[in-house]
């Protein structure tokens, strides 16, 4: 998928999504792509920014929300929080503690910590119940 910043000729701009540059092309071409503010069908990409690897861990999204969302986003905070308040935290050890507490070799307590992909796939392949947390925004965003 490929997203595409878009403006029409009455200079509205939007975002849209396409499976390929060849498949914008063809949607433009057929009048399928369309303004959704002023209906205009008369659509070419505007100027966009490259999207560059920084080699970061961690990406930044941005998400505009409603109040409801808002609202809810703050219910999943306030989840994650008392889950992490009533764990150990055992940083990049976790597939190990895991493990340790799933076959019995140490005593059964609630852990958070991080895993690869690599390592909660092999959690779940050995009966390992696991649950991804969300990274979620701070409160000054």
């Amino acid at each position: 998928m490929i997203r595409f910043s878009l403006v029409c000729d009455r200079e509205h701009g939007f975002e849209a999504w396409f499976r390929n540059g060849e498949d914008y092309d063809t949607q433009r071409r057929r009048g399928l792509v369309a303004c959704p503010e002023c209906g205009s069908s008369k659509v070419d990409k505007a100027l966009m920014a490259p999207a560059v690897a920084s080699g970061r861990k961690e990406q930044r999204v941005a998400l505009a929300m409603s109040e409801e969302q808002r609202k809810l986003l703050a219910r999943l905070k306030t989840v994650t929080d008392k889950l992490r308040e009533s764990a150990d935290y055992v940083g990049d050890r976790f597939a190990e503690e895991a493990r340790k507490i799933h076959f019995g070799e140490i005593e059964a307590r609630g852990i958070y910590g991080e895993a690869t992909l690599e390592e909660a796939k092999g959690l779940i392949e050995d009966g390992v119940a696991v649950l991804p947390m969300p990274r979620l925004p701070d409160e000054r965003n």
